[in-house]
């Protein structure tokens, strides 16, 4: 198709109002609500060039027209900017995110707030911690065969994990031993924890290395749990609220939603654009989220996990591509700060 402004704008328009009312858009709507110019005739010449390329189809024997997946496509790759949240919704992202203290608190809060602000399915990524490094470590006696062990990670992220110890133990020398572990894993990757366990044994007096060899065991365990990839996400009710946008039963999609290897695939794979988004629609999409649209944005160090929306292809594409860079953004800010 010639990338005609009129075209496109009659195909913007048809977007906007399908969207708006999930009602098949007719050229004498297209001129009675929009601003185009020209006369219906005119206009249903150009919606039949749009349905000559694809871009737009007619359901069953209506008359008006709704957006194909090529349209939708279209249609995104020529949105010429992504507009800013309003200062309502600034105040009731900053509000939540910042009230949010730990990383599973914060990545939970930004699910919320990503949802309500777009009506869809908000995933989130659990950042990868390629260049986050071990902040401290703690030690905490539950009783006195039962401790708690505590990794604090540069990102915010807190994990922890009780153990169960054959000696008896009390606080002062779990104090001790936390100061001896943090002296060689301090700004320490939690990728390269293992490599330095064998050096803090050599130095652990010899009535404490079966501790010590507990504790190492634990922090290990927390190390590498935090490099799994993870998905959060919030709103799944929103795929149920209009379950005719979906031209098969919505299920497959909660069981993949659900399952998270096809998401997980499919979020690696996505390639931003000038926007610093990325936008799959329909077919673009794997197995059963052939029925979606998934718009999503890279957060954290180097972009490398990513926070997004999952919704039916009649999704409001701007509004969406809007928050989800906005809250990828700041979600970015609190990480680094």
């Amino acid at each position: 198709m010639t990338d005609q402004p009129r075209r496109m704008k009659v195909l913007q328009a048809i977007v906007e109002d399908y969207v708006a009312s999930r009602e098949p858009v007719g050229s004498k709507a297209l001129v009675d609500r929009h601003n185009l110019g020209v006369s219906s005739a005119t206009v249903r010449n150009d919606m039949a060039d749009l349905e000559d390329d694809g871009l737009i189809a007619a359901p069953h024997t209506s008359s008006g027209r709704i957006p194909t997946d090529k349209g939708y496509r279209y249609f995104v790759d020529r949105i010429s900017e992504v507009r800013p949240l309003s200062a309502a919704e600034r105040r009731a992202v900053q509000t939540l995110l910042d009230n949010s203290y730990d990383i599973d608190d914060i990545m939970a809060s930004t699910v919320q707030v990503l949802s309500q602000l777009t009506r869809q399915v908000a995933i989130i990524q659990y950042p990868h911690f390629d260049s986050s490094v071990i902040r401290r470590i703690e030690f905490v006696l539950l009783s006195e065969h039962r401790l708690l062990a505590v990794l604090i990670l540069s990102n915010g992220r807190v994990d922890q994990r009780v153990v169960q110890v054959s000696d008896n133990v009390d606080q002062p020398t779990l104090d001790v031993l936390a100061q001896v572990f943090m002296k060689y894993m301090d700004n320490v990757s939690p990728y390269q924890l293992s490599q330095v366990l064998a050096d803090i044994q050599s130095v652990i007096p010899q009535e404490n290395r079966s501790l010590a060899t507990s504790l190492g065991q634990a922090l290990q365990i927390l190390a590498e749990a935090g490099h799994r990839d993870r998905i959060l996400m919030s709103g799944t009710a929103n795929l149920a609220r209009s379950p005719q946008d979906f031209s098969h039963s919505i299920g497959p999609i909660l069981e993949a939603l659900e399952e998270q290897v096809v998401l997980l695939k499919l979020l690696t794979e996505m390639e931003h654009d000038a926007h610093g988004l990325s936008v799959r629609i329909g077919d673009e999409n794997f197995g059963s989220l052939g029925d979606t649209s998934v718009i999503a944005a890279g957060y954290g160090p180097g972009d490398a996990a990513k926070i997004g929306v999952v919704g039916p292809t009649r999704m409001d594409y701007p509004s969406t591509m809007s928050a989800v860079r906005a809250i990828a953004r700041y979600l970015s800010r609190i990480l680094s700060s």
